[in-house]
This record gives C-alpha cells, sequence and structure tokens, in this order.
C-alpha cells in the first residue's frame, strides 16, 4: 500500500500508539513517525526498541511538520495536550485521538485546533490488559473496528483519508456521532469493565475466600474478570468521569436485570433463567461469527502480545 501520511506524530507511547507504529510500518503506510511521551522514561525505552523513528521531549516539538496527530493520552490529559500543540500544528494537519470517549475528548480539544486543521476523532476497539511502550503489536488491529466520529463541517476527504489509514492497519471502519458512541461504548466496554473491577474486589473482600484460593481455583469467568480489572487505571478513571451520563444510564438498565435474576433464583423460576441464559448465549455466537472472538479458551492471553 502507498504512503498515506508523510509524516506521523504520536502523542503518548504506549500500548494503542505502539501497535499504531508496528501497523504503519508493517504496511508502509507512512514516511516518517515521530513519538513523545510525558515520561522520560518511556520516551528513552522507545527510543532504544526503535518503536519511532525519532523521539521528541514534547509535544509542541513532535507535531512539527506533521501531516497526522494522534493523541493516545488518558482522556482526562487531552484537553491540556491539544492546547499545547495548537500553535504548532501545520495548515492541513489532521488531529485524531484513541480514546474510548468521544464527546468529552471533542469538547476538551476542537477548542484548541486552529482553523484550517482538520479534527477527527477516532477509537480503536482493540486492547490487551498490557501497557508501556513495549507492549504494542502490528496485529493489535487486524480484523477489529475503529470507530470515527467526525465533528460537524469535518472534511470529507481528510475523513476518507484516516479511514483509509486504519484499514490499512488491519481495521475495519465505521463511522459514528459522539452521542451514539458514548452509549455504544458504555454497554460493551465501560461498564463491563466496571462489573470486572467490582467483581475483583468482591472476592478480595470476601475474607472467606483466601487470596491463594483466588489464586489457586480461578475458573474461566473469574479469570477472564482479572484479566479485564488489569487494565490501566488511569485510563479506566478518566472514562468514568468523562462518560458518566451513559455509564449510569446502562449501570441501572444492568441493576435491574440482575434484580430480575436474583428474584429467578430465590424463587426457583427456572424457566426464566434458562430463556434468559439461552438468549444471551446467542449474543455471544453472534460476536464470534462475526469474527471479533473466538472459541479458543485463551483467546487473545498469549502468542501474539508482545
Amino acid at each position: 500500500m502507498s504512503v498515506i501520511y508523510q509524516r506521523v506524530a504520536l502523542i503518548g507511547l504506549g500500548l494503542i500508539a505502539g501497535s499504531m507504529a508496528h501497523a504503519m510500518r508493517r504496511g508502509g503506510l507512512v514516511g516518517e513517525i515521530v513519538g513523545t511521551s510525558r515520561s522520560a522514561e518511556t520516551r528513552n525505552v522507545a527510543a532504544q526498541i526503535n518503536l519511532v523513528d525519532r523521539v521528541t521531549e514534547t509535544a509542541a516539538e513532535a507535531v512539527k511538520d506533521a501531516d497526522l496527530i494522534v493523541l493516545a493520552v488518558p482522556v482526562g490529559a487531552m484537553g491540556a495536550v491539544a492546547a499545547e500543540i495548537g500553535p504548532h500544528l501545520k495548515p492541513g494537519a489532521t488531529v485524531t485521538d484513541v480514546g474510548s470517549v468521544k464527546k468529552a475528548v471533542i469538547e476538551a480539544v476542537q477548542p484548541h485546533i486552529p482553523e484550517g486543521v482538520h479534527f477527527i476523532p477516532g477509537h480503536p476497539l482493540a486492547g490487551t490488559e498490557h501497557s508501556g511502550p513495549t507492549s504494542g503489536f502490528a496485529e493489535l488491529f487486524d480484523n477489529r473496528w475503529c470507530l470515527i466520529v467526525p465533528v460537524e463541517g469535518t472534511d470529507e476527504t481528510a475523513t476518507e483519508r484516516l479511514g483509509d489509514l486504519w484499514k490499512g492497519m488491519g481495521s475495519h471502519v465505521d463511522v459514528m456521532d459522539a452521542d451514539h458512541h458514548d452509549l455504544v461504548l458504555a454497554v460493551t466496554s465501560h461498564t463491563p469493565h466496571l462489573i470486572a473491577y467490582t467483581m475483583v474486589g468482591v472476592a478480595d473482600d470476601l475474607r472467606r475466600v483466601t487470596d491463594s484460593e483466588v489464586i489457586k481455583y480461578s475458573a474461566a469467568g473469574f479469570r477472564d474478570f482479572t484479566r479485564i480489572a488489569a487494565s490501566d487505571p488511569t485510563m479506566w478513571r478518566d472514562v468514568f468521569l468523562t462518560n458518566k451520563e451513559a455509564t449510569l444510564e446502562i449501570l441501572g438498565r444492568f441493576t435491574e436485570e440482575l434484580f430480575a435474576l436474583q428474584r429467578a433464583i430465590r424463587t426457583g423460576n427456572g424457566e426464566l433463567l434458562h430463556d434468559y441464559f439461552t438468549h444471551t448465549r446467542a449474543i455471544r455466537r453472534g460476536i464470534i461469527e462475526a469474527g471479533q472472538d473466538t472459541d479458543a479458551p485463551d483467546f487473545g492471553r498469549g502468542g501474539t502480545q508482545k
């Protein structure tokens, strides 16, 4: 595939940005990749492993003459980063992000984007429980979805160009508005993560079950909870604080469903339980048939991560 952006600046050098660097190189999609991080340690590691072509100390340096700028920092930090880089963006450049909340990101970033620069939020639906500059790998986005969330008045050519980059990195691409994105992600990602954190917290608080028993006898369900709950705490703190309304709406619905199942168990209503589990099992089969997971028991936990 031909070069889509001559120079790309990655602001933040964790799992997603690192995987983008590997995937862009794999596909020959960019001419040069410049990266930076607030952490000197992260910058040093990125330079040592040649994660990017050039590492800079500041975001302002990184974005100089860049055609695409990717904000890959926690959602709560994006406004400050946008304010820092705004005066240094060249006309015609595109700024995007990889945050899992979109309405709050738009509100925080858009005021700092100068006229003549395209701001096109995005969200790759891919990840692992690992973080840091050594956690990325080129295959992370393969057969996964990336949601692009253009703001009002976004240039269509610039949007298509960004979509072509994500396709070149292996993703399927869809376009969605910010409010709907945040509601969808509250269902598919944010609330499940909160439930996982809560379940692991319950196990830790239940002193009649020892730590050694939790570790030794973890069945698949609890093991997957612990994997999800190992995700970056700073990122998830910001997600819940910035997608508050949608998450609380889905949590309310979850609580209602949980009470209904609790009552079915208490009253011995096996028919309701069987029907409910049959319906939810069908949803699981749909995820597998759509190619977004596999029946393999250890999928996503070994082999492809670096």
